[in-house]
């Protein structure tokens, strides 16, 4: 009998007592994956913002439009002690199977996908407990050592080789073909807690954001990692998400909606790259300055006649307001921003 794949949710709320969190994966009647994951995608580890937070890889989720990227991000533990276990997608009986991750008193199996960062693919590497507080190594994760200073350095977890296996899945054609050990099988069997509603949260605003999806970016997401969810820039791709599924949002309008977030995004990163990972208050009052630009055309772009399916007098009154706001660049142009 296959198995089938419910492809809308991530997580698995603890049913089932004598399988061990790290070999379960949600399965009911859904979609059979039967393609693989792209690779994991080379990118950059953003600071650890808050003393206290943990690294959460990014990882290919699954939705109604094929693989999508869901970033990185530094998110908090529930409970001190735990570390994450990362999901993974696995071969079985023909098609691909997500395993979801989970917090616990150790790293357990997640497939033997390189997620980086830490996570090499057996273990983790990037930070240890002590006495109730969380110390990061800072030889394979980025914090802010102005305000973080439980840190150490261990340089024996590095290891440099010439090709990195890049493979986000295990088994199947092409797959990573490592299985758990003694002491992964034991970390199964332990206690856990499943995804935090913060982590849920952040994949499904991944999930509305079509720039994620393998479809659009072929496997090179424009937003790998963030800092922490929530930020303001998730927010503006939630709501530009809910006008797409809406019809309140054009595919022209969508486009140009995302290039500006985009573009943003980028501005943000090359500036934290030149500042040691921070923004100056004065970048800060630019980019909250772009972000209400965007925030308002979302508005704009929502409560107007366009939709998707437009009637002719909005397809006359879109190519009238086109042809006014024209005539009005030509008239009245206004001064470039000087990183556009």
């Amino acid at each position: 009998m296959r198995k089938r794949f419910w492809i809308h949710t991530l997580f698995l709320a603890p049913l089932f007592v004598l399988i061990p969190s790290a070999s379960r994966a949600q399965i009911a009647v859904g979609v059979s994956i039967r393609v693989g994951p792209p690779v994991i995608p080379v990118y950059e580890q953003p600071p650890c913002p808050v003393d206290g937070y943990l690294w959460t890889p990014g990882y290919w989720a699954y939705g109604d439009a094929g693989y999508y990227w869901v970033p990185g991000v530094w998110v908090s533990p529930p409970r001190p002690a735990y570390l994450w276990t990362p999901g993974y997608w696995g071969w079985n009986e023909g098609i691909y199977v997500w395993h979801g991750g989970y917090w616990g008193p150790h790293v357990g199996f997640y497939g033997g996908v390189n997620y980086g960062f830490g996570y090499g693919g057996v273990g983790f590497y990037g930070g240890e407990w002590r006495e109730g507080r969380y110390h990061y190594n800072t030889a394979v994760t980025r914090v802010n050592t102005t305000v973080i200073h439980n840190t150490y350095v261990n340089n024996t977890v590095i290891v440099n080789n010439t090709t990195v296996n890049r493979v986000s899945y295990n088994g199947g054609p092409g797959g990573i073909s490592r299985r758990a050990n003694a002491e992964e099988v034991r970390y199964g069997h332990e206690s856990h807690v499943q995804a935090t509603s913060v982590q849920v949260s952040h994949q499904h605003t991944a999930s509305t954001n079509r720039a994620n999806f393998a479809s659009e970016n072929h496997g090179r997401p424009a937003t790998p990692a963030m800092s922490r969810v929530g930020a303001r820039e998730n927010n503006q791709q939630q709501r530009i998400g809910n006008g797409v599924k809406s019809g309140q949002l054009t595919p022209r309008e969508t486009g140009h909606l995302e290039h500006q977030e985009g573009q943003i995004n980028r501005e943000v990163h090359n500036d934290r790259a030149a500042n040691g990972g921070h923004l100056t208050p004065q970048e800060k009052a630019q980019v909250n300055n772009q972000q209400n630009h965007v925030s308002r055309e979302i508005y704009d772009d929502k409560h107007n006649a366009r939709t998707d399916h437009p009637v002719q007098h909005a397809n006359t009154q879109h190519a009238a307001q086109e042809h006014s706001n024209a005539q009005h660049a030509q008239e009245h142009p206004r001064e470039e921003h000087p990183h556009r």
